[in-house]
């Protein structure tokens, strides 16, 4: 039984690695796919963790005065991490740089207009953060004057010093509620998105169109006179079809590791399984998606056109944190939404192997109703 079993899922791997189109679509566009999304959506961070430090180079004049020193002390209490132009190790192109103008505290103290400017070169919510930090850093230095001025006190550090050191009468109690989940952006979405979609596609395309045809040439209604029952033909229809999805789901991480960076995190066991159930999963559809179909491309179109619809409603191509409610729903419905679901726990937000366990069971079950289902449905011609 064993050799049986064997012998088809090696002729069925074979067959799939003799073709050039098994190299371009699982092991070619996956990477081109990964860098392509990564890099468009690298720019689509949805804000700054609470603690956590945004770079942003200063150029502060010589002549500058002790008000851009108490502005890059507000900048600090903000969240951003001061850098000084011209120190080494400071980029020349930074992401976020504010430009204080020559004479900055004797401009001020005289009364005259002074501007302060902020260049960031991205844009979006991102942006908009930055400029309402930078915003609030300049206008409590404004503050911090008109209180001198009004106490009578000549600007300096020292009354400045004096001002904060002044208990305040109300306060606003500050607590965390613990570390809010940032959505994946760039490549840490883009990778085991596209590895996930390719697999799928890889699968339900060849997959599904190899068996329509050995269907259409009379192959399977040759083997069904051979000593090789159908429980040991399917089961070595579907090993093949997972020697694929592990090779490129393998190869996907290599890839992802070496090439875009990409940290797979502390339950790598637990990924390694939940990326194996989907290939399973995806092996049995592409076996009951060869039953129904009437011909190759009827095989084909089916298998591209499930694949690119569930991808975009399960999360593959961008986080579906960033989405809807609605359609959040909808990707726990669907065994993409299950996939990413437990990628973005495991890896991107390190939550631990027991929270892939529900989507684990899901995919599991899963593929083994429709294993069963690609059972009942099996012909040979």
């Amino acid at each position: 039984m064993l050799g049986r079993i064997y012998f088809i899922a090696r002729s069925e791997t074979a067959f799939f690695f003799r073709t050039r189109e098994t190299y371009v679509w699982a092991f070619v566009m996956p990477v081109l796919f990964m860098y392509f999304i990564g890099t468009v959506t690298s720019q689509f961070g949805g804000g700054t963790d609470i603690g956590s430090k945004d770079r942003i180079v200063v150029s502060v004049p010589s002549d500058a005065g002790f008000l851009a020193e108490q502005l890059c002390a507000r900048l600090e209490q903000n969240g951003l991490a001061i850098e000084r132009e011209g120190a080494p190790g400071v980029s020349s192109n930074p992401s976020r740089r504010l430009i204080i103008p020559a004479h900055f505290t004797d401009s001020a103290l005289h009364g005259d207009r002074t501007v302060v400017q902020f260049v960031r070169r991205d844009e979006g919510l991102s942006n908009e953060f930055d400029q309402f930090r930078v915003a609030r850093a300049v206008y409590t230095v404004l503050a911090d004057l008109i209180v001198c001025d009004a106490s009578g006190n000549p600007p300096g550090s020292a009354a400045f010093d004096r001002i904060h050191s002044v208990p305040r009468t109300l306060t606003l109690d500050v607590q965390s509620a613990g570390r809010r989940p940032q959505p994946p952006t760039g490549f840490s979405q883009a990778v085991p998105g596209i590895m996930i979609m390719f697999t799928m596609l890889s699968l339900l395309s060849s997959g599904t169109g190899t068996l329509v045809i050995e269907r259409q040439q009379g192959r399977l209604k040759r083997l069904a006179s051979t000593p090789i029952s159908r429980g040991e033909l399917l089961i070595g229809k579907w090993a093949g079809r997972m020697i694929l999805g592990v090779a490129q789901i393998i190869y996907a991480m290599i890839v992802g590791s070496v090439l875009f960076g990409m940290d797979w995190g502390p339950a790598l066991p637990m990924v390694s399984l939940v990326l194996f159930a989907f290939a399973a999963l995806c092996g049995c559809l592409s076996i009951l998606l060869a039953n129904l179909a009437r011909s190759e491309a009827q095989a084909i179109g089916l298998g591209v056109l499930i694949t690119n619809v569930i991808a975009a409603l399960g999360g593959l191509w961008w986080p579906i944190e960033i989405c809807p409610r609605w359609m959040q729903l909808l990707a726990n419905s669907l065994p993409t939404g299950w996939a990413m679901f437990a990628m973005h726990q495991l890896v991107n937000f390190r939550a631990g192997a027991s929270a892939a366990l529900a989507p684990l069971a899901a995919l599991v079950t899963s593929a083994v109703i429709i294993g069963l289902l690609a059972v009942r449905t099996f012909r040979y011609q």
